[in-house]
């Protein structure tokens, strides 16, 4: 490809999230200092780092070509993108973040009606406005440029939308949740132009694949151990697999190794079962990527 794709990074919470997602999908990001042109290890593609705010209108104008953003910001910006691939993770956890709607835990507001001739803030201003006025609920919405849940505790504003994860932060700051207006993850996206053009679209597709086989492998484990003949069955029955496990003889022996793929989750449980079953020398060990 002789074509340079330029690639949007997210500057902010998600920055180092991104880097690390894409170094294990085999791409090494490296920032120097507060340049927001980091190298990576690869000569066909350009990066720079901007406000995850503002990375789909960059997309959008063809400033950059593709570019990691939250589903949040393309709607709020009205961005006409291509998504690509969502890409479910985010700086605490892998689960969709959600924007909701609190107040002070103990304000008379109960239901969105109750907030008819309020005021409210927060950073997703244009999404705000939409909802309410979609509800047919008349209140005023300014914007927040951080610390947003002191808003309410200071009086500055009856109520807030905010973006959350746990909900912990928020509980936290003496407030209480009433709606959740929007599910948000960070998304793929791509500049519609570069998207038709056939080498880049090709190397687009090349980063969703590996991304997304990146975070399927973190959900995953790989389990090998040593199963007699007479409790093989047992043992295949407790197995959960992405396909059939592996049954290999070992040699000279009436053992078999049996290899598979497991949802991390369940590992704690299920080890003490083969156990108990009779398989031994377990070996669980980490997945780079599943594709």
């Amino acid at each position: 490809m002789n074509q340079i794709l330029k690639l949007g990074i997210p500057k902010g919470s998600l920055q180092n999230a991104t880097i690390a997602l894409f170094k294990r999908s085999g791409w090494k990001i490296n920032v120097n200092g507060r340049s927001y042109f980091p190298e990576i290890n690869d000569d066909s593609i350009e990066c720079a780092i901007c406000r995850a705010q503002e990375m789909s209108c960059y997309i959008e104008s063809g400033t950059l070509d593709t570019g990691i953003t939250g589903k949040d910001w393309i709607a709020e910006n009205k961005s006409d993108v291509h998504v690509v691939a969502d890409l479910v993770y985010s700086k605490v956890s892998s689960r969709p973040a959600k924007w909701v709607l609190a107040v002070a835990y103990d304000s008379k507001i109960k239901s969105l009606e109750d907030l008819n001739g309020k005021k409210i803030a927060t950073e997703l201003v244009g999404f705000t406005k939409n909802y309410f006025a979609s509800k047919n609920i008349d209140v005023t919405v300014e914007f927040s440029w951080g610390a947003t849940e002191a808003k309410v505790v200071s009086g500055l504003a009856d109520a807030i939308v905010e973006v959350t994860e746990t909900g912990s932060t928020i509980k936290a700051h003496g407030l209480r949740i009433i709606k959740e207006l929007m599910q948000t993850n960070s998304q793929l996206i791509a500049n519609h132009n570069a998207w038709k053009d056939p080498g880049k679209k090709e190397k687009i597709e090349q980063i969703a694949l590996l991304l997304k086989g990146a975070l399927l492998g973190e959900k995953l484990v790989g389990l090998k151990m040593n199963v007699p003949d007479s409790q093989l069955e047992k043992i295949i029955s407790l197995l959960p697999s992405l396909n059939a496990p592996t049954v290999a003889p070992l040699y000279q022996s009436d053992w078999f190794s049996v290899e598979t793929v497991v949802q991390i989750n369940v590992v704690r449980d299920l080890i003490p079962d083969l156990l108990k079953q009779g398989a031994e020398g377990i070996i669980e060990y980490p997945l780079n990527k599943v594709v």
